[in-house]
Formats: C-alpha cells, sequence, structure tokens
C-alpha cells in the first residue's frame, strides 16, 4: 500500500491529545432517591475527578479518528502494473475507431492502468489517437507529454468514435511535427489491418521502444449490405476467424428502437462472414429500420435500412398456360423481384382488387377490352403498369395510329401502350438477315435507369418497334445503339404506362439473364412507390446519424451533406458520419460497414504485451472516509442512548414509546397523513396524463414525452409538474388532470363508457390533446399539395372520426398566430412538433364553454417524439426538417398547451384592461 498525500499521517500523532480529551466526559447521569440528609452525609471538601468514558466508546471515537485521517491522505493499495520499462516519458497510443465499441471498457480499464503507473513514478504521459483528428488539447502538437492527472481526466471522457482509424495520419503528422524520443511507446490495437499501417509501425517505432497491447478475445464483427443480385439477406456479417464456433444473436428495430425479431446466428470455426435472413412478413420486413448484434455496441455493428430496402407489393399477372422452368413468362421476372418485392399472382381482374402500387404483364395477359378498361382506371388513380413485347403484341396491328398527342393519349387509354407500334417484330441476327444483334447504349440523363452500368454481352435480337413520330424521343427510357427504342413510357393521369420493347423470356434478348434486368426492374419499382432516385450530383443532408455507440441521434455539428452517388464509396468520417441522408422519399442510408474493405489481422508494430492478469490500483481515500462518517453517527446515536440512560429504565422508555405512538396515531396529523398516503398520486402534485392505446412503443413514447415536457417545464416556469401518468378512460379517475395526450393509432376504439369519460372531463375544464403523429395519406380530405413533410399514417383519419364521435367538440378552426394558445406564455408563429408546417386544430372562438377555452387541441405533428427524453437525458428521436431549432419551438408550443391548460384565458383578460382603466379614470 502506497499513500498519495503521507503528510497527512502526521495527523495520527494527534491521537493521546484526543485520548485525553475522550477520557474527561461527563458520566451519565444516575436516577437516586432524593434523601436530604443522605446528601449532608456524603458531602466532602475536595472534588472529584470526573468519571472516564467507557473504553469501548473510547476506542471507537480513536478508531473513528483514525479512518478520517487515513482518508485524508489518500491511501492506495497497488494493482499489478503492466510492465511499462524506461524513465522518460509515455506515448500511449490508443486506436479509438468504431470497431473498438464492443470492448471499450476494457481497453480504458488498461489505458487508465498505464497512467496511473506513470502518475506513481512522476512521469508525463503523450496522449495520441489514432481515429480522432484533434489528438491532443494541445495546440502545437499530439506528441507533446502532459501531467498523468491531465491524461486520465482526457480518458474518462473518451468515447469511440463512429468511423475507421487512420494511421497514415498519424504516420504523416508525425514528419509535420517531429516526436521527441519517448522512453516508452504503448500502443492499444484493435488488431484489424488498415491503409498505412507499415507507415504508422515505423513511426512508432522512432519515438522509442514499441510495445503493442491487444485483446485476443476482442468481438471484431461487421454489418454490411447483402450481396449477390439473387441474395434473400438482409444484411451480411463480416469478421475476422476464430478457432472456435460463435453465438451471435441478432436484433431487428424499428425506427422508435423497439425490436421487431431476433435471429440466432450461428458462425462456425474459421468462419469470416454469414448472411443475415429473416423469414417475416413483408408488412413487418418494411418496419424493419435498423438491424444490430446483441451485446455488441458499435457503428460497425449497427446496419441501417433505407427506403430502397422496403419490399414493395407487385403483382404478376398469369396468362393461366403452365409457367415452364426457364422458358416461362414469369421465371426470371421472379427470381429478379423476389429478394426484393412482395409478388401476388393472379388475372389482371383479381389483381386490381388488391392494393398494389405497380402491375407487370408479360406478352399476351392485357387481351381482354373489359381488363384494360378496368385498368385504365387503376393507372389513372396513381398505378404503374409494366408491359413487356411478344409475339402476341407483335401480331397487334396499329393501322390507326396517328402522329398527335390525342391518338397516343387514346391508345393509352385503350391498348394501354406508351407509344404506337408497328406491326410485326424486328429481327436482327439470324440465318435469314443480313442484321447482327444490337448492343445497349448508355443511359440518358434523364432516364430513371442512368447511373447503370450496361453490360457488353447484354444484345437484343428481336424487338417491337414504335412508330417513327415527331416526340418518340421524349418518351424514351432506353434505347440500343442503332437508336431504336427498347423501353418508353407514357403517363395516363396519375400513374404510368412502361413498355419493354422485348419478351420477359431470354428468347428476344440475353437481357433477362443479366443482372442489368434487375436493377432496371428495381429503379421502376422504387420510383412508382414514391422513392425518386436522385441525380448524381444531388446533395442529401444528414438527418439521423449513429454515434461510436451505434444510438441514433442527431447529426453532429461537423456533418456534412453528401452526393447521392458516392454513398457507396464513401467512408464514414466526421463529415460523413453513419446515417440517413436526404428527404423521406429519396433517403439513403449511409453505413459503416459499406465502404469498409476485408477484415484482416493487423501486423504488431511491436512485442505484444498480454492485458490479462493485470488490474489497477485500488484507492481506499473514499472507503476510509465513508467509515469514518459511519462511526461517527454511530458514536452521536451511543451517546445520546447514554444520556437517556437506556440501561436501567428500559420499561420507562417502551412506556413512553407506546404512548408517543398512540398519540401519534390519533392526532389529525397522522389521519391526515395515512389519508394522503391511501391518495392517488396526481391528487397530491399536478401531472399530465397520456391515454394508453396498447402498443407498447407508442405508450413509451408518450410517457417520455411527456416527462421531457413536463421537465422543460418545471425549469422554466413557476409550475411543478409530476411525472405523468397513463390512464385508461372509463377506468381511471380523469379529473386530477388538468390535460391529457391522445395518440391516436389506426386500430383506435372507444367503448361508451369511454366516451362518457372524456365527456364529463372535457365539462369539468379538462383539455383532450389529440395527435395522430402523422398524416393519412390515404385519406381523401388530406392536404396532399403540402409541401411540408409528415410520417405517413395510415388510417389514422378514419380512426380519429372515429374515436371522437359522440364527444362534444365545437366547430373547429385552424390555429394562427392570433390565438390565446400561440401566446399563453411565449410568442410563437409556429407549432411544430416531430414534423414541422402541420395545422393545428382548436376551438372557433366564442364556441367554446368554460371561459371560450378550447377543450380539444387536435394536430398530426407528433409532439411526443419531439418532447421525448429517455433515461439518460437524451432526446432519441431526431425532428425533421429543422433539428434541434424546431424541438425548442416544439417544447415552447407544449409549455403554452400546460400554462392553457392550468390558467385558462387569464391571458385574454390583460386585453380588457386599458378599457377598465379608462372608465376608472372617467368615474
Amino acid at each position: 500500500m502506497i499513500f498519495l498525500a503521507p503528510l497527512a499521517l502526521c495527523g495520527l500523532l494527534t491521537l493521546p491529545l484526543v485520548w485525553w480529551l475522550l477520557r474527561a466526559t461527563p458520566p451519565r447521569p444516575r436516577q437516586m432517591r432524593f434523601p436530604p440528609l443522605q446528601i449532608l452525609r456524603t458531602l466532602r471538601p475536595t472534588e472529584n475527578d470526573a468519571a472516564k468514558s467507557p473504553l469501548w466508546l473510547l476506542i471507537l471515537r480513536l478508531l473513528a479518528v483514525s479512518l478520517l485521517i487515513l482518508g485524508l491522505s489518500q491511501p492506495v493499495i497497488t494493482g499489478t502494473p503492466l510492465p511499462v520499462s524506461g524513465n522518460g516519458a509515455i506515448a500511449l497510443v490508443i486506436d479509438n475507431g468504431m470497431l473498438t465499441a464492443p470492448d471499450w471498457s476494457k481497453r480504458l480499464r488498461t489505458a487508465l492502468n498505464i497512467v496511473d503507473n506513470a502518475a506513481l513514478t512522476r512521469r508525463q504521459v503523450s496522449l495520441i489517437l489514432t481515429a480522432t483528428s484533434n489528438t491532443a488539447d494541445t495546440a502545437t502538437s499530439p506528441f507533446t507529454p502532459r501531467p498523468a492527472e491531465t491524461v486520465r481526466r482526457t480518458l474518462t471522457q473518451l468515447r469511440p468514435v463512429p468511423w475507421g482509424v487512420r494511421r497514415a495520419e498519424i504516420a504523416k503528422l508525425s514528419k509535420i511535427h517531429p516526436p521527441g524520443h519517448f522512453g516508452t511507446v504503448i500502443y492499444l490495437s484493435d488488431g484489424v489491418a488498415s491503409e498505412g499501417d507499415a507507415a504508422f509501425a515505423q513511426a512508432l517505432q522512432t519515438m522509442g521502444p514499441v510495445r503493442e497491447i491487444r485483446f485476443p478475445d476482442a468481438p471484431v464483427y461487421v454489418l454490411k449490405p447483402a450481396t449477390g443480385a439473387h441474395n434473400t439477406a438482409i444484411a451480411q456479417l463480416v469478421t475476422l476467424p476464430a478457432p472456435h464456433p460463435r453465438q451471435i444473436t441478432v436484433r431487428l428495430h424499428t425506427q422508435e428502437g423497439g425490436t421487431l425479431a431476433t435471429i440466432p446466428l450461428t458462425l462456425p470455426a474459421s468462419a469470416t462472414q454469414a448472411d443475415i435472413s429473416a423469414s417475416l412478413p413483408s408488412a413487418v420486413m418494411n418496419r424493419i429500420d435498423r438491424i444490430t448484434l446483441n451485446g455488441l455496441p458499435g457503428a460497425a455493428s449497427a446496419f441501417l435500412l433505407d427506403e430502397g430496402d422496403r419490399m414493395h407489393p407487385v403483382g404478376l399477372i398469369t396468362s393461366g398456360a403452365s409457367d415452364t422452368r426457364l422458358t416461362g413468362p414469369l421465371f426470371y421476372l421472379r427470381r429478379a423481384l423476389s429478394p426484393t418485392a412482395e409478388l401476388h399472382e393472379g388475372t389482371g381482374a383479381s389483381l386490381l382488387q388488391q392494393s398494389l402500387s405497380v402491375i407487370i404483364a408479360p406478352d399476351g395477359t392485357l387481351s381482354d377490352p373489359a381488363v384494360r378498361h378496368t385498368m385504365a382506371k387503376w393507372i389513372e388513380q396513381g398505378g404503374t403498369l409494366i408491359r413487356f413485347a411478344g409475339p402476341t403484341l407483335a401480331g397487334h396491328n396499329q393501322e390507326n395510329a396517328q402522329n398527335t398527342e390525342a391518338a397516343r393519349t387514346a391508345d393509352a387509354a385503350t391498348d394501354l401502350l406508351p407509344v404506337p407500334l408497328l406491326s410485326g417484330a424486328r429481327q436482327l441476327g439470324g440465318t435469314m438477315t443480313w442484321g447482327t444483334p444490337q448492343k445497349l447504349a448508355a443511359f440518358d440523363t434523364t432516364s430513371p435507369f442512368h447511373g447503370l452500368q450496361v453490360p457488353a454481352d447484354v444484345t437484343v435480337s428481336r424487338q417491337i418497334l414504335a412508330s417513327p413520330v415527331a416526340d418518340l424521343s421524349s418518351h424514351n427510357w432506353a434505347r440500343l445503339q442503332d437508336g431504336t427504342p427498347l423501353v418508353t413510357y407514357t403517363t395516363l393521369g396519375k400513374g404510368t404506362i412502361i413498355l419493354f420493347h422485348v419478351s420477359s423470356t431470354a428468347d428476344w434478348s440475353s437481357l433477362p439473364l443479366s443482372g442489368l434486368f434487375v436493377s432496371m426492374l428495381q429503379r421502376l419499382i422504387d420510383q412508382a412507390n414514391g422513392v425518386s432516385a436522385p441525380a448524381d450530383n444531388s446533395l442529401l443532408a444528414p438527418v439521423l446519424t449513429l454515434d461510436g455507440d451505434g444510438v441514433p441521434g442527431l447529426p453532429p455539428p461537423e456533418a456534412r451533406s453528401l452526393r447521392a452517388d458516392a454513398f457507396t464509396s464513401t467512408p464514414v468520417s466526421e463529415q460523413h458520419p453513419p446515417g440517413l441522408y436526404g428527404p423521406k422519399s429519396m433517403r439513403l442510408a449511409l453505413n459503416a460497414g459499406t465502404a469498409l474493405p476485408a477484415l484482416k489481422a493487423e501486423k504488431p508494430a511491436g512485442p505484444l504485451l498480454d492485458p490479462s492478469g493485470h488490474r489497477p490500483d485500488t484507492h481506499l481515500a473514499g472507503f476510509c472516509l465513508a467509515g469514518a462518517l459511519m462511526l461517527l453517527c454511530l458514536d452521536t446515536m451511543l451517546t445520546l442512548l447514554l444520556r437517556s440512560g437506556f440501561p436501567g429504565t428500559k420499561r420507562s422508555i417502551k412506556s413512553g414509546a407506546s404512548l408517543l405512538a398512540c398519540f401519534i396515531m390519533l392526532s389529525p396529523s397522522a389521519r391526515a397523513q395515512e389519508a394522503m398516503q391511501n391518495s392517488p398520486p396526481a391528487a397530491l402534485e399536478t401531472r399530465l396524463a397520456y391515454i394508453i392505446t396498447g402498443h407498447k412503443e407508442v405508450d413509451d413514447v408518450s410517457r417520455q414525452g411527456l416527462q421531457g415536457l413536463s421537465d422543460y417545464t418545471n425549469a422554466r416556469t413557476s409550475a411543478r409538474l409530476g411525472s405523468p401518468d397513463g390512464v385508461i378512460p372509463g377506468k381511471s379517475d380523469l379529473s386530477y388532470y388538468p390535460m391529457i395526450y391522445w395518440p391516436v393509432t389506426a386500430d383506435a376504439q372507444v367503448t361508451p363508457a369511454q366516451t362518457a369519460a372524456l365527456t364529463s372531463f372535457m365539462a369539468h375544464g379538462g383539455i383532450l390533446f389529440i395527435d395522430t403523429q402523422g398524416q393519412d395519406m390515404n385519406d381523401q380530405s388530406a392536404d396532399s399539395s403540402s409541401e411540408n413533410f409528415a410520417g405517413d399514417a395510415p388510417g389514422t383519419a378514419a380512426a380519429l372520426r372515429r374515436v371522437t364521435n359522440g364527444l362534444p367538440i365545437p366547430p373547429l378552426t385552424e390555429m394562427t398566430d392570433h390565438h390565446l394558445l400561440a401566446h399563453t406564455f411565449y410568442l410563437l408563429h409556429e407549432f411544430p412538433g416531430r414534423y414541422a408546417g402541420q395545422p393545428v386544430w382548436v376551438t372557433r372562438e366564442g364556441e367554446a364553454e368554460n371561459d371560450d377555452v378550447s377543450p380539444v387541441i387536435i394536430g398530426s405533428a407528433d409532439w411526443a417524439h419531439a418532447w421525448a427524453v429517455d433515461d439518460t437525458g437524451n432526446s432519441p428521436y431526431a425532428v425533421i426538417p429543422q433539428g434541434a431549432a424546431q424541438r425548442k419551438t416544439a417544447y415552447r408550443f407544449g409549455v403554452n398547451a400546460v400554462i392553457y391548460a392550468l390558467t385558462g384565458n387569464y391571458k385574454a383578460d390583460q386585453l380588457h384592461v386599458p378599457a377598465l382603466l379608462k372608465r376608472l379614470g372617467g368615474e
């Protein structure tokens, strides 16, 4: 054991003085009879010395003083330090990249052990971080040694970053700021090779003798996109080989953090990769926003999915004939679409009865005029039809095709063709022709296929030609090298008709045999579902990013926009952290493992040092001071008992305690306290409430949101709100709450008893804050022309009408900044939640009872997610599109709503103050 403050041990010299003072403690009083003559007989002219304190009490006090002195001397039990040789300063080099997050606590303990040992030997430390640009607090060079205590404070606040190490930058920096010679260079490595390792190792060796520390059992796992065009996996797990099998649990999350499913995964010995597949319904698969590894935090072990990863419902029209393998019209379409789309097969009439956004029609499946008529109406409402040519369509005679737009529109509505076609099929190559099969030309910038690489081995041997009209080029998305169309399109109402001028089999071309066929269909399906393929040079701003532990949150200030065509090749960094970029309709995910090279073991930069078996120092100062405090408290309690004479008056003490207990039980204050204990918490303090929906994720967000709003209100107003309560109308007493937040879900239902309870709540001055948490895009009354983005909440419009039916809701109007709710506490001109620009509906002025206070506030801005605060005090959900500024305004609107619910229209009464003063002055 050593002492960091040995001079404090001089306090032990005062123990004899403490002994002398404590032994003169007056004795406890004794109870005696009072015979006067006996007292006079015992009088003596000399004074008696004071009685001594009991020996056990004296020892107790001396022990307390000794522990206090020992605590002030800061004793330390030295652990088993790492063998750090040399006498000069120590260069501590640490890999703090994304691969170190799973075992970061172990690495941090090892680094603190090294720094503590350096402090004991009075050696300075230079802290060098390989994944951070500003690798030290010094402005001159990261290689400048600093006191060990300063480095320790920096280490305790250090966390891993969500990008990889950059050892080559340290090597370059060592040339710009040549470091001095260190006594020892200790390198805590993640064990994974990176670019510039050789130069980095040489730079470390020029500083001094190098000792490298590796953690043999360190978990190194990276989630990457699934490879292969026909791979059904949703992601791929990549790792370093290990000599034994490994068990891993994969978690599938929603964006709110809830777990949809867990997938057990077994890695055999020496395995370096494994596919992650999930057998879930497409509706559940489309809710997956993030994939993580259970118990392994970090940005590398988290995988984000964007809008392009969703499985879209696609219909394939069957012809009724047998679909043979390799030659059937649906064989290649199934293989191309099954990994990324939810396929529905049937006749044209049956598919039109389902909720589909894309229908694919092979040759000969739209011969029925009635089906084409119904299909045209479906397209006009926003559907997308993809047709393929073939022998049946080749025999169709386009005698009435005219070179006018009116004729083309008529053809599109009747024959469902984007352009007029010539009769017959064009033969390219063969024994009876002079021509040769044509290759594909590069895609134009206006084509949705722009950016796809055209394979040189894809050729077309037969096609249907379009009628050479003047504006044919404006309807052309793909062409052959001779300029003839391969894919044409036209719009019909809100929908689109697309025609491949070749068949869906390999008879007319080799396109269905290539990966280009899969990519082209995927582009068309994404475009039909509202996922716009961004241009190559378009910039997408970060919306949600991952930190070093893989936790999603708001983008850091240094995050920058990224070009849409650079997502697959851009490694993550400070400027481009892993996360989601761009608006919802064209959102792309930048994952830490996408551009990461293959994992390989790093070559050691010096002799390896095993950190196992070494333990850090144990500081005993806190234990000593805590023990001294406990002994002093025990001394105080025993002294009071001694003075009360407990050894001989047990019966009197019990009697007094019983009498005191009876008095307390019979007193009014005791009865009041018992009544308070039996009262609900909402009766003792003001609380907000939310209606329990039965969906755990929605209810958790409601609780976190109202807790965040309550904390914000307590910090900025004189109101004091307690923790929010979840209530069920008809079962819970709603009279205690001034405002109830109601998140309406698509399956929300109310009973007559619940309607009656809510009606009574509103009639007695309570306010219902109803939030659909997004817009129902399927609702005909929704304002689809609004440019303000809001999350899609399908079915909530009908649910809102259903649950409010029977409630006494007065006529409503859209709230403006002139409404009382807009200036109850803060002066506001907008009222955003998680989404901005959404209307808020309140009772029309003069229509509400209770002093014209609106009994309802209805909106779709999703305020709970904007207010939500998790157990760590952070805001776990991003707000769109203004980030922190929008969240602050959302909090302020929430405060206004709380003050409005608590005080009513007191602000409105101030409008009449000038008139009252004028009347008083006149009188």
